[in-house]
């Protein structure tokens, strides 16, 4: 018996598909959100001293592990906006949602598996690095949820009302969506990382959304040079 397809039309081509560079912005976005949720669990201190101005403490700075790289996901953000428009974004953030929560289950049933006899120490240190922290997830999720919906929504609206250049919109819906973002999460997640008292609390969301704004600001010449590469690619697609 042969299992041999019929050979039709179809069965020699394969479906075209127009190769996009919002094909590998999305696929970035999701890992770089689904990295930073798991780096999160981790609060951090850098530096020693006290430099505090008021009820605020600059310094030492006061994170969480996954401002080393959520930064990026607000620029990846920004640069499907501006290009592709808000539903392309509102896809973009619904797809990291869904890794996010993937990445969360998959990590819940692994830990929760029986253990190789005599791998326990292992065992206990893989639950205690991926292990997730309800609280720490629910954060993740929703203020994420709300920064990148509410930084999308600034670079659409700004755009169609020609309201300021490329770079204003950029800086003001970073603004508005790391404020957003920064603020919810605290809010959720700090006692689950180490934050307690008002004074923790206002120095690890004050210098928090800062160092944020500070990583995406630095990085405006390159997002403004690759969002001019993709109109320019996409246009020529169009074609």
């Amino acid at each position: 018996m042969s299992l041999d397809l019929p050979q039709t039309d179809t069965a020699k081509t394969f479906v075209d598909r127009r190769s996009s560079p919002y094909e590998l912005l999305l696929a970035a976005f999701c890992v770089v959100i689904v990295i930073s949720n798991v780096a999160a669990a981790k609060g951090v201190a850098v530096g020693s001293g006290d430099v505090s101005v008021g009820p605020v403490q600059f310094w030492p700075l006061i994170l969480d592990g996954g401002a080393v790289l959520f930064p990026l996901a607000y620029v990846l953000g920004d640069v499907i906006s501006e290009v592709y428009g808000f539903r392309a974004a509102k896809r973009a953030i619904i797809a990291a949602l869904v890794s996010s929560v993937l990445a969360a289950v998959t990590f819940f049933v692994v830990v929760a598996l029986p253990t190789i006899p005599g791998n326990e120490e292992r065992t206990e240190a893989f639950a205690m690095s991926l292990g997730p922290v309800p609280q720490i997830v629910l954060a993740s999720l929703v203020a994420f949820a709300a920064g990148q919906l509410l930084n999308s929504l600034v670079v659409v609206r700004l755009k169609e009302r020609t309201e300021g250049g490329l770079l204003t919109r950029l800086m003001a819906s970073s603004f508005v969506g790391q404020v957003a973002d920064t603020f919810l999460f605290c809010l959720i997640a700090a006692p689950a990382i180490g934050i307690v008292g008002f004074s923790v609390f206002l120095n690890y969301f004050v210098v928090g959304v800062l160092f944020k704004l500070l990583v995406e600001f630095c990085c405006l010449p390159i997002t403004v040079k690759v969002i001019a590469a993709i109109q320019a690619r996409e246009a020529d697609l169009a074609k």
